[in-house]
Formats: structure tokens, C-alpha cells, sequence
């Protein structure tokens, strides 16, 4: 055979050979301690809030990533117990998972981070704890669900905007309560509004039939413009809206509530990922769908961009200037490079509506107003790109 008839061969030979596509596997782990029962039986999570969101961001993946030869993976648990949890996490970094989504509470976040050690990645899509961003921020985790400072924030300058300038403060006796009012205390004081009275909720009455007695009395004082609720569990919040002394609006974990997500936004393309996502699931994408959504897209955008899936080179390419995530959000997502936190608006709702996308018009920063969101680098000590 001549040589050039054998290049050619050659040629058509290797073109028609199949390319090895790249398997990308993701490891998503979700745990939540049981917070005992609440008043409203009515409205409850879903059980797999979370677990849809990083499925249908595998999806995603796969739709773009079969044109570039990759195959994503999803390999997910939702356990019962911190032990289950600790052991998969075992089990995935021994089959060779070293990019993982976490949907578990800060300590546990914390210990799991440590266990998969520098060489992997972590996206935490559950933990809103303010400590994960200002004081203990391991190298290799990276967050996707918004901190109660960032959720405050975009509360507070809302208020402010407003005028509404003299809250009414009711707050829960949970743990997760007293954050919450911790980061209300520094977003208030960060944007001008002044708590004019803070209570705290310490009734045991039934207020599915006592709301309309109790609530009345428990809100009278001087005057103010708002009411702000802090009751993450759902214990009592439910019931304030309508309830109060003086005819005034309720904000903060009820009434108007700051989210990461919600179904009444339709701009930007988030009609087709909220359509998509109930197709797959028969309901409606809740913030921490959207988390985990989020997570395992910059992991795909990550290995679309770098062609490969090496958690550490993924990590350096996530916290560059190189990478954005579309988000159906109006705005490029990025990473902080200080803190490992996504930047993205927050959304102001109700229950059946959109009111407002904070950051605000007119709240500045030097270099994107989405960090007047959270904390801001002179307000951290985590330093995790030096």
C-alpha cells in the first residue's frame, strides 16, 4: 500500500474509533437532625428538597456535556442518621469521588470537609451558618447556599429603600433563631434600621386557635413600621401576618421572606428551569433545590471549560476570573475568592409572589454590588485563595 492511501486509512480509522468520554461523578449527601414537630402540619419541606435540585443540575450537565464527550454521574444519599451520612462519605472517596455536594448542618459540614481532606472539593448547599465564611473556611469548600448574613442584608436594605425604618423584632427560641437574629442585628445596624422593641416568642398556646387573642397583645408598644419575624422552624411565624397590634406588614423568615430561590420568578430564562424542574419532580423548586442545582452546574461548567475533572485544578478554575455561572438570576454568578461564597441577588417574596431582588439600587461597592450581600472581604478573616 502506498503511503499516502495508508495515512489516509490511517486517518479514517482513528475518526471512526468512539472517543472516551469523560465520567464525571458527583457525590451529593444529605442529612437534617429531626427539629421535632411544629404547630402547621400543612407546611413541611419536601423530604428530597435538595436531592432534585442536584439531579436535575446532573441532567443539565449531560445535555451540554454530550457534545464535549462527558457523562455525569450522580451518586446520592439522603441519610438517616450523622453516622450513615460520615460512612457514605466514606464509601464515595474510596470508589475515587473526590467532588462532593453537602446538605448537612455546619459541624457536620465541618467534619466531613476535613475527612475528604485538601485533594477534594466540597460545595456545602445547606449550612447558612455566618461562622463557615467569616471565621472557619476550609480551602476546599465552596458554598452555593446563600449565609444568614447575606439573607439579612438583602432584608435590611429593602427596609431601608423603603423607609420602613423602625422594626417590631420577634424572635424564636431555636438555635437557628438566635443566628438569625444575630445576622438581623448586624444588617439592621449596617443599613440604617433601628429596632425599636425585640421580643422573644416563649408561648406554648395552640395559635391555630388563639392567633387572633394572643398575637394582638404580644405586638403592642410603641409605634413601628414593620414587624420582623425569626422563626426558621415554623413554629409561630406562620401566624403573626394580620395578627398584629397596629396594621403592619410582617418580613423575615415569614411574610415577606428573603430566599435563594422561588417559583414566581420567570425572567431571565427561570420560567424554562422552574418548568423543567416540575417535570421531573411535580413541584415547584425551593431554595434548597436551587443550592444544589447550583453546585453541581459549576462543577459542569468547571469541566467544560478546563476538559477535565481534577478537583483541584477544578477549585482553581472556580475561584478565577475566568468562571461565571449563569443562574437564572439577571446576574453572572462567581465565587468570593476569600470565602469560597457565591455571589448571587436574593429574592424578596411572599408566598405567592416575587416583591423584590436585593441588592438594592443605590447600595454601591468598588467592585460588584452583590457584595454589599454577606460579608465583604475587609469582614472576613478566611483568606482561602492565598
Amino acid at each position: 500500500m502506498r503511503p499516502g492511501v495508508a495515512l489516509i486509512a490511517a486517518v479514517i480509522l482513528l475518526t471512526a474509533l468512539p472517543v472516551q468520554a469523560l465520567e464525571v461523578t458527583v457525590g451529593y449527601i444529605q442529612w437534617q437532625p429531626y427539629q421535632g414537630p411544629v404547630l402547621s402540619t400543612t407546611l413541611t419541606k419536601p423530604e428530597d428538597a435538595g436531592l432534585k435540585g442536584a439531579e436535575l443540575g446532573v441532567d443539565d450537565n449531560n445535555s451540554t456535556g454530550r457534545f464535549m464527550q462527558q457523562h455525569y454521574t450522580l451518586d446520592a444519599v439522603v441519610a438517616d442518621s450523622r453516622d450513615q451520612a460520615v460512612n457514605e462519605l466514606r464509601r464515595m472517596q474510596q470508589a475515587g469521588i473526590d467532588l462532593f455536594v453537602l446538605n448537612v448542618p455546619a459541624d457536620l459540614l465541618k467534619q466531613m470537609t476535613e475527612a475528604v481532606g485538601p485533594h477534594a472539593l466540597v460545595f456545602n448547599a445547606g449550612a447558612e451558618d455566618d461562622s463557615l465564611r467569616t471565621a472557619d473556611c476550609p480551602p476546599n469548600l465552596l458554598h452555593t447556599v446563600p449565609s444568614r448574613a447575606m439573607l439579612t442584608d438583602a432584608l435590611a436594605q429593602w427596609l431601608a429603600k423603603r423607609q420602613w425604618n423602625e422594626a417590631f423584632l420577634i424572635t424564636g427560641p431555636t438555635d437557628n433563631d438566635k443566628a438569625w437574629v444575630a445576622a438581623f442585628h448586624r444588617a439592621a445596624k449596617r443599613f440604617g434600621v433601628k429596632i425599636v422593641e425585640e421580643k422573644p416568642w416563649t408561648f406554648d398556646a395552640d395559635l391555630r386557635r388563639t392567633a387572633s387573642a394572643e398575637l394582638p397583645r404580644f405586638t403592642q408598644g410603641d409605634d413601628y413600621d414593620v414587624v420582623v419575624v425569626a422563626d426558621e422552624r415554623g413554629d409561630f411565624g406562620e401566624y403573626v401576618p394580620f395578627n398584629t397590634w397596629l396594621p403592619r406588614p410582617v418580613v423575615g423568615t415569614q411574610g415577606m421572606s428573603p430566599e435563594a430561590w422561588h417559583r414566581s420568578v420567570e425572567n431571565w430564562g427561570a420560567g424554562q428551569l422552574q418548568s423543567r424542574f416540575e417535570e421531573k419532580t411535580g413541584r415547584p423548586m425551593i431554595s434548597e433545590d436551587y443550592a444544589a442545582w447550583a453546585a453541581v452546574r459549576a462543577i459542569g461548567e468547571g469541566v467544560i471549560r478546563t476538559k477535565q475533572a481534577k478537583a483541584t485544578d477544578l477549585r482553581t478554575y472556580l475561584l478565577s476570573d475566568e468562571f461565571q455561572l449563569g443562574g437564572f438570576k439577571g446576574r453572572k454568578l462567581t465565587f468570593r475568592t476569600w470565602n469560597g461564597q457565591l455571589r448571587q441577588p436574593i429574592l424578596l417574596v411572599h408566598p405567592r409572589g416575587l416583591v423584590s431582588i436585593s441588592p438594592q439600587e443605590g447600595f454601591l461597592h468598588p467592585k460588584t454590588e452583590l457584595d454589599t450581600l454577606g460579608y465583604d472581604e475587609p469582614e472576613s478573616q478566611c483568606r482561602i485563595a492565598d
